[in-house]
C-alpha cells in the first residue's frame, strides 16, 4: 500500500525545505518532503550566500524585504535558540556608471525606502569611509542598504528541515521522484524510486531539474540552466566582512563581491553566464584568460588586488527565465500542483518568504503577498517582470 500524505513536495534545497517548514506551521496535516540526493546537496550548496533587498521589480523588494526580516529573526522564527543562518550583516553597496544604470540605482533606492527598506544614496566620501579599498573615480552613483549581507546557505536548509522534521515531517532524501501521479489533469501523488506516494497536493522545488515537470505534465516551461563561475582571490591583507558586499555595474560582468574565509574576496558575475543542457553540477574548466579578466575588473574597483593571489573557483547552476524572474504558482491545466521554477539566482535569499507564499498556496489560503506577478502565463501575455537593471541576477 502506498503511502499518503496531505502535502508532498519535490527538492530538498533552500526552496523546498522553506516550504516544508511552513507547512507545518500553518497546519498542513502530513507533509512528506523527497529529495534525489541530500538536503541542500545541489544547487543551494553553490550559492554565494548574499541577502539584499536591493532590486528594481518592486515584487521581488517586497519578497526580499520579508525574507531579510526572517534571516535576521532566524532563531524565533526556527523556535529554536541554537538555530542559525550563518547570517552576517555587512551591508550592500551598489555602484554605476553615468547613464541608465545610474538612473536605475537612484530609482531603486528611491522605491526601496518608499516601502520601508533602510536603504539610501550615499557619496564618495561616505563610501570610502565604509569602504576604503574602493576606487571610484568612474562612478555615478552609489546605493547603500546597511541591513544586507550574507548568510549559510547550507545551515539555512538544514535548519529547515531539522525544523520541519520535529514538526512532524517525513524528510526523505536519496529518494528520486520519478514522475507525478494523474487522474485526469490533477496530481494526485508522486512515483518514486521506494514507491508511489498518495498526495492531496504536491509543491516542486527542483530548480534546474524543473524540466521533468515537462514530461510528466505535458507543460513547456520557459527556462533555460546557465552555469556561473565564482572565484576566490586573497592578498597580503585580510579581506574581512568590515567591507560590505559590492555590486560593479561598471564593470562588464556585473560583478559583486564579498568576503569569504574570514580573509578572501569572492567575486562572482552578475550577467547571464554561459547556457547548459545539463542539470547536473559539473565544475567548468574556467579558462586562464577568463580568471584575468575578472581579476582585472576587481583590481580596477579594488587597487589593492593588483597582485592578488587566485585561490579557487567552483560553479553554479541557474535555472533561468526569460525575463529572470520566478515563476511561482500553478502550471496551466494542472490541478493540485505548485510549482517555483526559473528562480535565477534568486533563490537563497528569497527562500524563506518564496518557502511561505508556496505553502499558502499549496493549501489554499489566502498569500501573504500576491503571486500574480510570478504567474506562469506573464510571458505568454506579453508581461514578462522585467526590471530596469535588464538580464541578469541583479533584477
Amino acid at each position: 500500500m502506498s503511502k499518503s500524505y496531505d502535502v508532498a513536495v519535490i527538492g530538498g534545497g533552500a526552496i523546498g525545505t522553506a516550504v516544508a517548514f511552513h507547512l507545518t506551521r500553518l497546519g498542513a496535516g502530513r507533509v512528506a518532503l523527497f529529495e534525489r540526493q541530500q538536503i541542500a546537496g545541489g544547487t543551494t550548496a553553490q550559492s554565494s550566500g548574499l541577502l539584499r533587498a536591493h532590486y528594481s521589480v518592486p515584487a521581488n523588494m517586497a519578497l526580499a524585504k520579508a525574507s531579510l526580516e526572517m534571516f535576521e529573526g532566524f532563531q524565533a522564527l526556527i523556535g529554536d535558540e541554537e538555530a542559525s543562518a550563518g547570517f552576517i550583516r555587512c551591508g550592500y553597496m551598489i555602484v554605476a556608471p553615468e547613464g541608465d544604470s545610474s538612473k536605475a540605482v537612484r530609482g531603486a533606492i528611491a522605491h526601496q525606502a518608499g516601502i520601508g527598506i533602510e536603504a539610501r544614496l550615499i557619496d564618495k566620501a561616505e563610501a570610502l569611509e565604509l569602504h576604503p579599498w574602493l576606487n571610484l573615480d568612474d562612478i555615478d552613483a552609489i546605493g547603500y542598504e546597511p541591513g544586507a549581507g550574507f548568510a549559510d546557505p547550507y545551515l539555512t536548509a538544514s535548519w529547515f528541515a531539522r525544523a520541519a522534521k520535529r514538526a512532524g515531517a517525513d524528510i526523505r532524501q536519496a529518494v528520486t521522484v520519478e514522475g507525478l501521479l494523474m487522474d485526469g489533469n490533477r496530481v494526485t501523488g508522486l512515483k518514486t524510486s521506494d514507491g508511489d506516494v498518495q498526495a492531496g497536493a504536491v509543491v516542486s522545488a527542483m530548480n534546474v531539474w524543473s524540466h521533468d515537470l515537462t514530461s510528466w505534465t505535458g507543460v513547456n516551461l520557459p527556462m533555460s540552466i546557465t552555469r556561473h563561475d565564482v572565484l576566490a582571490f586573497e592578498v597580503d591583507e585580510p579581506y574581512t566582512p568590515r567591507f560590505s558586499i559590492l555590486k560593479d555595474l561598471a564593470s562588464p560582468s556585473l560583478l559583486y563581491t564579498r568576503s569569504t574565509s574570514g580573509s578572501q574576496i569572492l567575486v562572482g558575475t552578475g550577467d547571464e553566464g554561459v547556457e547548459t543542457d545539463s542539470p547536473e553540477t559539473v565544475d567548468a574548466d574556467i579558462s586562464l584568460d577568463w580568471i584575468v579578466e575578472q581579476g582585472a575588473a576587481l583590481a580596477h574597483r579594488m587597487p589593492k588586488f593588483e597582485e592578488a593571489r587566485f585561490v579557487t573557483s567552483w560553479s553554479g547552476l541557474y535555472d533561468t527565465t526569460p525575463d529572470w524572474n520566478p515563476v511561482l504558482g500553478p502550471l496551466p491545466g494542472i490541478e493540485g500542483l505548485t510549482a517555483a521554477f526559473g528562480l535565477s539566482g534568486h533563490g537563497f535569499k528569497l527562500s524563506p518568504m518564496i518557502g511561505r507564499l508556496l505553502a499558502q498556496a499549496a493549501l489554499g489560503l489566502p498569500t501573504d503577498q500576491p503571486l500574480a506577478p510570478y504567474r506562469f502565463t506573464r510571458f505568454a501575455e506579453g508581461q514578462p517582470l522585467r526590471g530596469t537593471y535588464g538580464a541578469g541576477a541583479v533584477s
